[in-house]
Protein backbone atom coordinates (compact mmCIF):
# COMPACT_ATOMS: atom_id res chain seq x y z
CA UNK A 1 0.00 0.00 0.00
CA UNK A 2 1.25 3.50 -0.83
CA UNK A 3 2.14 5.81 2.02
CA UNK A 4 -0.03 8.93 2.16
CA UNK A 5 1.42 12.40 2.58
CA UNK A 6 -0.57 15.54 3.31
CA UNK A 7 0.47 18.68 1.47
CA UNK A 8 -0.88 22.11 2.27
CA UNK A 9 -1.13 25.67 1.00
CA UNK A 10 -1.10 27.40 4.38
CA UNK A 11 1.83 29.74 3.68
CA UNK A 12 0.34 30.94 0.39
CA UNK A 13 -3.09 31.45 1.98
CA UNK A 14 -1.61 33.48 4.85
CA UNK A 15 -0.14 35.92 2.36
CA UNK A 16 -3.34 36.03 0.30
CA UNK A 17 -5.21 36.96 3.49
CA UNK A 18 -3.47 40.24 4.30
CA UNK A 19 -0.02 38.79 4.92
CA UNK A 20 -1.25 37.11 8.09
CA UNK A 21 1.63 36.13 10.36
CA UNK A 22 2.17 32.62 11.64
CA UNK A 23 1.39 33.87 15.14
CA UNK A 24 -1.89 35.47 14.00
CA UNK A 25 -3.00 32.22 12.40
CA UNK A 26 -1.94 30.22 15.45
CA UNK A 27 -3.97 32.54 17.70
CA UNK A 28 -7.03 32.22 15.45
CA UNK A 29 -6.97 28.42 15.38
CA UNK A 30 -5.82 27.75 18.94
CA UNK A 31 -2.37 26.28 18.45
CA UNK A 32 1.23 27.43 18.75
CA UNK A 33 3.33 29.25 16.18
CA UNK A 34 5.65 26.23 16.19
CA UNK A 35 2.76 24.05 15.01
CA UNK A 36 2.10 26.43 12.10
CA UNK A 37 5.81 26.36 11.22
CA UNK A 38 5.82 22.54 11.18
CA UNK A 39 2.63 22.46 9.12
CA UNK A 40 4.07 24.84 6.53
CA UNK A 41 7.21 22.70 6.33
CA UNK A 42 4.94 19.65 5.86
CA UNK A 43 6.65 17.98 8.81
CA UNK A 44 3.41 17.66 10.81
CA UNK A 45 -0.04 16.36 9.87
CA UNK A 46 -2.79 18.21 11.74
CA UNK A 47 -5.67 16.59 13.57
CA UNK A 48 -8.99 16.79 11.76
CA UNK A 49 -10.18 19.44 14.25
CA UNK A 50 -7.12 21.65 13.65
CA UNK A 51 -7.40 21.21 9.88
CA UNK A 52 -11.03 22.35 10.02
CA UNK A 53 -10.18 25.36 12.20
CA UNK A 54 -7.46 26.36 9.72
CA UNK A 55 -9.85 26.16 6.76
CA UNK A 56 -12.43 28.23 8.66
CA UNK A 57 -9.79 30.88 9.43
CA UNK A 58 -9.30 31.30 5.68
CA UNK A 59 -12.97 30.81 4.78
CA UNK A 60 -12.21 28.11 2.22
CA UNK A 61 -13.01 24.40 1.77
CA UNK A 62 -10.65 21.76 3.16
CA UNK A 63 -9.52 20.83 -0.36
CA UNK A 64 -8.30 24.40 -0.91
CA UNK A 65 -5.82 24.03 1.97
CA UNK A 66 -4.92 20.35 2.21
CA UNK A 67 -4.14 17.78 -0.47
CA UNK A 68 -3.57 14.06 -0.15
CA UNK A 69 -0.56 12.99 -2.22
CA UNK A 70 0.20 9.28 -2.31
CA UNK A 71 3.77 8.04 -2.67
CA UNK A 72 4.64 4.83 -4.48
CA UNK A 73 6.41 2.07 -2.58
CA UNK A 74 6.57 1.88 1.21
Amino acid sequence: MARAEIRNRIRRLRFEHGEMTQQELADRVGCTRQTIILLEQERYVPSLALALRITRAFGVPVESVFELAEEEGT
